[in-house]
């Protein structure tokens, strides 16, 4: 008796994948953009403000904004089986973020976001140590050349050499820790409850360091203040959302096109020219990243395919 042809393949997953994928895209290019324009309303503000009270601020509007969310969905989107994890990440996030604000009001735009891109090569490394992640000689040396992007534009030694040019390097480690634990909470947690957690807990935490320099804003900073918090929470809320749908490396590296966008920004609104040397290390950079997310992909695709072989059943 002959063997009957194979039953017609479901649609295959790659196709729903894709979507996946390019809904992502969509959704970190419009949350980077929008970080963009957080970027300016930081240096704004800060022009009057502490940087520190900026961040309290910018988390309280941003709560506010968010709180539409958990009128809707009602007190079961505060669910959660990971509390410790999120107090954790929020204590780490907070540390970022002071350390981002702080760099943004000392630094050039450009190059405050140049260096916050050096996230993706600390991912890499973190995904080694939290998530068991092999990494080979190919993805080590793009991290490699990444850091050397990073010394080109940090320049140390140089007399454009600050400190303020370090807190944003440790800023972007600090907040690659806050990337990897959002694809650990994404696995349990909607992106609706990630968000208003993470605002519920860094209100309160970024209130505390904002008394040491407190001062109330005038009425064009409490402008600056609110757009600050609605960008970046609806800005917190597409990323989250894209992080879900794919690879982290993948979606940090697409998120560079905040750079050119808020070096365009600084030089039309701060008179900020973008020198030859961040210009270059910015490239160096993305270029790193680029290649960390190639691989990302390629891993992900042979793993998908390594698994849908071993679930088939044996022949008959």
């Amino acid at each position: 008796m002959s063997a009957s042809p194979p039953a017609p393949a479901p649609p295959h997953s790659a196709t729903g994948e894709r979507g996946a994928f390019v809904r992502a895209l969509v959704l970190m290019t419009i949350a980077s953009l929008l970080f963009g324009l957080l970027n300016i309303f930081i240096r704004y503000a800060s022009r009057t403000l502490h940087t520190f009270e900026v961040a309290f601020f910018r988390n309280l509007f941003g709560l506010l904004f968010a709180l539409p969310l958990l009128m809707r969905a009602g007190m079961q989107l505060l669910r959660t089986n990971r509390l410790p994890l999120y107090f954790l990440r929020c204590v780490i996030g907070l540390l970022s973020m002071l350390g981002s604000f702080w760099a943004i009001a000392h630094l050039p735009l450009a190059q405050a976001v140049a260096l916050s891109y050096s996230t993706p090569l600390f991912v890499t490394i973190g995904a080694v140590f939290f998530l068991g992640e092999m990494v080979r000689i190919r993805r080590w040396s793009a991290v490699i050349v990444g850091f050397i992007g990073v010394l080109i534009v940090v320049r140390p030694g140089a007399e454009t050499f600050s400190l303020a040019a370090v807190v944003a390097v440790a800023a972007a480690a600090l907040s690659a820790s806050v990337s990897i634990s959002i694809k650990f909470l994404s696995r349990t947690d909607s992106p609706d409850t990630i968000v208003l957690y993470t605002l519920l807990i860094w209100t309160p935490l970024s209130l505390l360091p904002a008394l040491g320099v407190w001062q109330w804003p005038d009425a064009l900073t409490w402008l600056w203040l609110v757009l600050a918090g609605g960008v970046g929470t609806l800005g917190h809320m597409l990323w989250t959302r894209a992080l879900r749908l794919a690879d982290v490396s993948a979606m940090t590296s697409v998120s560079f096109i905040q750079l050119p966008f808020v070096a365009v920004l600084g030089w039309f609104l701060f008179d900020e020219a973008l020198d030859r040397y961040t210009a270059l290390g910015s490239g160096v950079i993305f270029l790193a990243n680029v290649y960390i997310a190639r691989r990302e992909m390629q891993l992900s695709r042979r793993t998908v395919t390594s698994t849908e072989i071993a679930s088939e059943p044996p022949p008959r």
